[in-house]
Order: C-alpha cells, then structure tokens, then sequence
C-alpha cells in the first residue's frame, strides 16, 4: 500500500478531517462508539480489527430493459 494512511486509506469508518490551518487528519468513525479507537489513529495504520473496505460510488444508472 502506498498510501501513508494505511488501511485507513481504504476503509468505510476512515474520515479526513482539515483544520483552519490547512492540514488534514484521518479520524476514525469508530471511535465514537468504541473505546478500543483511537479518535485520529497514529498513522500509517497496518493492521485493524474494525477494518472494513469502502464500497466505490455507485455509477447512476439509467432505465434499463
């Protein structure tokens, strides 16, 4: 993985959040209902137990017959 979030990068609880200053944390959306996440994980993340792949964006789709 190139990315230097890790598995956040790829996961459905991962969430980017910027400061006013410009600079951007992952936060983990698990945290809110988890003691055992940290809220802005310590990153890159290599292995998680509540890891869980992002679906890409559904394409809209036309009528189809």
């Amino acid at each position: 993985m190139t990315d230097g979030r890790g598995l956040c990068a790829a996961c459905a609880h991962a969430h980017i959040v910027t400061s006013a200053r410009g600079s951007a944390f992952v936060m983990c959306g698990l945290s809110r209902t988890d003691e055992r996440f940290a809220k802005y994980p310590r990153l890159p993340v290599l292995a998680c137990v509540g890891f869980e792949a992002s679906r890409p964006p559904r394409e809209a789709q036309g009528h189809q017959r």
